[in-house]
């Protein structure tokens, strides 16, 4: 998961491999790494809107992009630790532009507005722990209701075709937990990253997805494999018995975070691998 630890041991990492110093990789931190992904291959125009849902606990500000014209399969997004921010906004803006409505949530609405992470992803973790730990499986999922509920009230939506979500970090089994919450409407699940994906409790998020019609995306970071080597091989075993479509791949050379543009350890290469990845599925599961 997105904590101290991984932080300090992602520094170690690239000092190790000649990448970058301690102190460079704080200042690529500091900086956001903030840069532009690449275009999309015959984009449709797009619709941008901050928009507020309500759900049985409050109001919830998120961000909503879709195509201009017609309407097309939705997906919802679940952000990272650091939040609601500019990097998120652009990544579901683009894979709006490949021909999806994309809501991207503010999933700490309980307690503030979007942006939740003062200096983005340089935040510091500690600072951030206390929002993901007022979450559970009970307030993901009610969430997952409300929003996907609000999903197919959108003129946007095409209501003929199931839903996607995904995460990242954090994000991860929340995904997986929105598959479960609404098990006849989600049909792809992907998680970049996802720590929490397996426990030893019998409501583990891996577990709730064999329960679903849902097929699924798994991309795991290099360091994350290092520390649960045997997760993968839990994952894979337990959705092929379920008959569980799914890919299940360690992303050589990614650290933890690789895929979100403002990350320090954003990895472009592989971010896009995980891209394809992620387009491939839609293109199968939402037709």
């Amino acid at each position: 998961m997105c904590d101290q630890d991984h932080f300090d041991d992602d520094q170690k990492d690239f000092a190790a491999n000649g990448l970058v110093t301690r102190r460079q990789f704080g200042v690529l931190l500091g900086a956001g790494m903030a840069m532009a992904l690449p275009q999309v291959a015959h984009a449709v125009a797009v619709t941008e809107s901050d928009v507020t849902i309500t759900t049985p606990d409050g109001t919830a500000d998120c961000y909503f992009v879709r195509p201009t014209a017609g309407t097309a399969a939705a997906v919802l997004v679940w952000p990272d630790i650091f939040g609601l921010r500019p990097a998120f906004r652009t990544m579901g803006k683009r894979l709006a532009e490949t021909g999806y409505s994309v809501l991207v949530v503010n999933p700490f609405y309980r307690v503030r507005k979007a942006p939740t992470a003062d200096k983005g992803s340089a935040t510091p973790i500690p600072q951030l722990l206390p929002l993901a730990q007022a979450l559970n499986e009970t307030t993901q999922m009610t969430d997952a209701r409300a929003f996907i509920g609000w999903l197919d009230k959108q003129p946007s939506v095409a209501t003929n075709r199931r839903i996607g979500t995904q995460g990242y970090c954090m994000g991860g089994p929340i995904a997986f937990r929105t598959a479960a919450a609404v098990p006849g409407r989600v049909g792809a699940v992907a998680s970049f990253h996802g720590g929490g994906l397996v426990t030893d409790m019998p409501n583990s998020p891996h577990l709730l997805v064999t329960k679903t019609k849902a097929q699924v995306l798994v991309a795991i970071a290099a360091n994350d494999d290092m520390r649960s080597p045997n997760e993968k091989n839990v994952l894979k075993d337990t959705f092929a018995k379920a008959n569980v479509p799914a890919e299940i791949e360690v992303y050589t050379g990614a650290a933890h975070g690789w895929c979100p543009p403002d990350s320090g350890v954003y990895n472009e290469p592989q971010a896009e691998r995980a891209w394809s990845r992620l387009l491939a599925l839609y293109g199968k599961a939402l037709a």
